[in-house]
């Protein structure tokens, strides 16, 4: 098949929706012969920051000189951005050769009698079974939902890391905070590392967990932390402290801004000093080559058009709004701003909106690309009890439009609310930028 049949029998799978378990995974990662054991895996899940540790870890690999895969969801704009080997995407030809090698296995099993594996599973194969063609010698992979039932987790890896645990996804992952909890841990193997940076209930359930299965846990903020030393145009620079390896204020630079990349790149910086315990190709230089260049689109990024300042930033929780709320006010500190905004119905809108906002802010409310989107005059309803001025306009084009008129080079432009809304919006400004 070519791309578009992919994508096509993709979506075709989309009828069996999320079904979490494991069983499914590992009968077809059986019928491809288990090509996730044919190389080095780090594994990551977390609330929030998943992504950029997990950018941040597969940065600092390749520039070690280590040939590295990379395991991401969602995407932005293309399928084939979640799948990447040494920073390159898989090309489109590449994703419909390998998805049609998987198809065969898939159909032998319903053929069989067995269930079809869902759409995240078999994008999660097709990763696993293009690392191994490639011959990757490490890959990073980052967890879809929770954990312990993610189609992710048949791997055994290096280390694990765990970004934070917020409650989101808590009807599939048991109910409450601590369940989640118990979801995110379910990452933990027997004898296999564990860095975090959850607090409170979540950290002990963590814990307990590291404790049975005889893992070594590694806290920030009691292990390791990193500290804010400057913030340039482009770069935050860093300190990385950790008694326990013996390392006392090593500096580097972070190519990300956010106050929640501080916290994020602490994380990085401790599973690749684990990692150098193991390969001396990781050394404090290679991590600050790749921290220095390593980018991770839609996550509190500058991307000004002209005179025009913008953050795009896919925060879609409770916590992600607060993460984007401390780091505008410390990055890019403005007395007015205006958001274009889009929300999924599913989430904790009030919460997030009253976090966000303040009372002088105008904001632009448009429909993100998911059938789980809120409704838009419903959202500008929510929002005009926060803000000075609101206005609902569906088609995400008009809605950019409108906001940067309202901006008028003046104030700041943020675009967040939902992954969903920010890929394609990011690139219709990035399309407007390439024409300036």
């Amino acid at each position: 098949m070519n791309y578009q049949e992919s994508l096509a029998y993709l979506e075709s799978l989309n009828i069996f929706g999320i079904k979490l378990g494991l069983e499914r995974m590992q009968k077809l990662l059986a019928r491809l012969e288990l090509p996730q054991e044919r190389y080095r895996t780090i594994h990551v899940t977390g609330t929030n920051g998943k992504g950029s540790v997990s950018a941040m870890l597969a940065g600092i690999l390749r520039h070690s000189g280590i040939h590295t895969g990379f395991y991401s969801s969602p995407h932005l704009v293309s399928y084939t951005e979640r799948i990447r080997v040494d920073g390159q995407a898989i090309s489109e030809q590449e994703f419909a050769d390998c998805l049609s090698s998987i198809k065969v296995y898939i159909d032998q099993m319903i053929t069989d009698g067995e269930e079809c594996p869902t759409q995240f599973e078999v994008l999660t194969a097709l990763a696993f079974f293009y690392f191994a063609i490639k011959h990757v010698e490490y890959a990073v992979i980052e967890v879809g939902l929770g954990g312990l039932l993610d189609s992710t987790n048949v791997i055994v890896p290096e280390v694990s890391v765990i970004t934070n645990v917020t409650l989101e996804h808590a009807d599939r992952c048991g109910g409450t905070l601590a369940g989640v909890a118990r979801h995110k841990a379910g990452i933990i193997k027997e004898d296999v590392p564990v860095v975090t940076a959850a607090k409170g209930e979540p950290l002990e359930i963590i814990r307990q967990t590291a404790e049975e299965k005889n893992a070594d846990l590694f806290v920030a903020g009691e292990d390791f932390s990193t500290e804010f030393i400057s913030c340039a145009e482009k770069y935050q620079c860093l300190e990385f402290t950790s008694h326990l390896l013996g390392v006392v204020k090593e500096p580097y630079s972070l190519h990300l801004w956010g106050k929640h990349q501080i916290e994020n790149s602490a994380l990085a910086v401790m599973t690749a000093q684990l990692l150098h315990n193991t390969d001396d190709r990781i050394t404090n230089k290679t991590i600050d080559d790749a921290l220095s260049l390593v980018s991770w689109p839609a996550r509190f990024e500058r991307v000004d058009l002209g005179e025009q300042k913008c953050i795009v930033d896919g925060a879609h929780n409770p916590a992600g709004m607060q993460a984007l709320r401390e780091s505008l006010d410390m990055y890019v500190p403005a007395p007015e701003r205006v958001f274009l905004l889009g929300i999924l119905k599913d989430k904790d809108i009030e919460s997030m909106l009253d976090i966000l906002l303040r009372p002088n802010d105008t904001v632009v409310v448009t429909v993100p690309h998911s059938e789980r989107a809120a409704d838009p005059q419903q959202l500008a309803q929510k929002a005009a009890a926060h803000v000075q001025h609101v206005e609902a306009i569906a088609d995400n084009s008009q809605a950019l439009e409108r906001a940067l008129e309202l901006a008028n080079k003046e104030k700041l432009l943020v675009l967040a609310g939902s992954l969903y809304l920010v890929g394609g919006v990011r690139k219709l400004l990035l399309d407007k930028k390439g024409g300036e």
